[in-house]
């Protein structure tokens, strides 16, 4: 199971994608850039002006190769896939519980637990790794408050509340994040998050990380046959993925922010590569989009040991193991969906 390392990710304008055979070419003008073998590939992500054949699509779908189509900047914008795979007996259970108000306190607790102690985890590894450089006394605040929080939403009986809960720690944590940034201040700071658009270089990079993260995520619910829209914590919404965005929330703060912090500190993306539109709106141009893309590719071919299986697995399969493990919480087979808890 290596999909993760496998994403065919196009972000040449004016590209055009068609099938060859057993092969996904990639066309720029009249010149063949690319030929990929179909049975190497998890997915394709589209940024931009990027088309496909319709051939192609049919081709993808009955491999079971997803296609996602984004704006230039990263914004979801639609997805191909063939036939969900999975049993309907699961699928049916899903729904049944996202149905269920205890069921889905239950599951909303855990994907915050994971994702409230994951925040406070980047806080302390902030801590341990540039002390000399930032403001520990607001951070060591900031890390016994995000402690509090997660102890109190244990108790809480509804959604409303646990809700609430993960409003304020994602406001403490989100407080701080600007001290994490120990390089560029004057080019790369945080005030606070701002999502459509993000309107500086820091929102344009998380934007853009969570972006790629969804995917990842969302791919992996449909590879065990569990419905993206359905979740828990992220109620239904017609185009929302609920289960996806509840899943996700373990790994923005591991993930995503963890990422984006080490591309600003060690310069690997320079303020040069970001723009801002008419709207005032912040864009990164193309060559800053393929070095992120690098990044987060590279990052996910990293070992961890994960928490709850006790085994090393690549931070890549981490979105396809919770999908497993909440597919087993959902059969009955666990007691209760275990988050990814980063330690």
């Amino acid at each position: 199971m290596k999909k993760h390392l496998n994403t065919l990710f196009v972000t040449t304008q004016n590209a055009y994608l068609h099938k060859d055979g057993e092969t996904v070419a990639v066309k720029v003008g009249d010149e063949t850039k690319l030929r990929v073998p179909v049975h190497t590939i998890g997915g394709i992500v589209c940024f931009g002006l990027v088309s496909c054949s319709p051939f192609l699509m049919a081709f993808c779908a009955e491999r079971d190769v997803g296609i996602s189509f984004l704006s230039e900047n990263g914004r979801f914008l639609a997805r191909v896939q063939g036939p969900v795979s999975g049993n309907v007996l699961l699928r049916r259970e899903q729904y049944r519980k996202a149905d269920d108000a205890e069921a889905s306190i239950a599951v909303s607790k855990g994907v915050l637990t994971g994702k409230i102690a994951n925040s406070r985890t980047v806080l302390q590894r902030a801590l341990r790794d540039h002390g000399d450089k930032i403001e520990t006394a607001a951070i060591e605040h900031t890390v016994m408050r995000l402690s509090n929080t997660l102890e109190c939403m244990q108790n809480e009986t509804t959604l409303d509340a646990v809700r609430g809960y993960e409003g304020a720690g994602a406001r403490l944590y989100f407080s701080v994040f600007d001290h994490l940034i120990v390089a560029q201040k004057e080019d790369f700071f945080f005030h606070e998050r701002s999502r459509r658009p993000p309107l500086d270089n820091v929102n344009a990079l998380l934007s853009f990380l969570y972006t790629l993260l969804m995917h990842d995520v969302r791919s992996a619910l449909e590879a065990v046959g569990l419905d993206p829209a359905v979740g828990f914590l992220h109620r239904d919404r017609p185009g929302r993925p609920g289960l996806a965005l509840d899943i996700m929330e373990e790994f923005r703060p591991f993930l995503a922010d963890r990422l984006a912090l080490s591309l600003i500190n060690l310069r690997q993306v320079q303020a040069g590569g970001f723009k801002k539109n008419e709207g005032g709106g912040v864009i990164m141009d193309d060559d800053t989009r393929k070095q992120v893309l690098v990044a987060y590719q590279t990052r996910k071919q990293d070992d961890i040991l994960h928490p709850f299986i006790d085994e090393k697995v690549t931070i890549g399969l981490l979105p396809h193991v919770q999908a497993l493990l909440m597919a087993r919480y959902l059969r009955g087979d666990l007691d209760g969906y275990p988050p990814f808890v980063w330690k």
